[in-house]
């Protein structure tokens, strides 16, 4: 398995994380703003972005 194969599998696998993300971002409790912010910040730094979401983002209402 060569180094593009790997990456091509890595990247799906972070584009399928983004995903299920903003998926719960959007059905949180956050405001409105706070909803766009995270959406951006996932749509533009999507590494960065998943793991500060990750970490620091709404939760949903249980």
């Amino acid at each position: 398995m060569g180094i593009l194969e790997l990456s091509g599998f890595l990247g799906l696998i972070l584009l399928a994380l983004s995903i299920w993300a903003l998926i719960h971002i959007v059905q949180s409790n956050a405001s409105t703003g706070g909803k766009v912010i995270w959406v951006l910040l996932i749509l533009f730094l999507p590494l960065l972005g998943f793991l500060a979401w990750l970490l620091f983002g709404p939760r949903k209402a249980v």
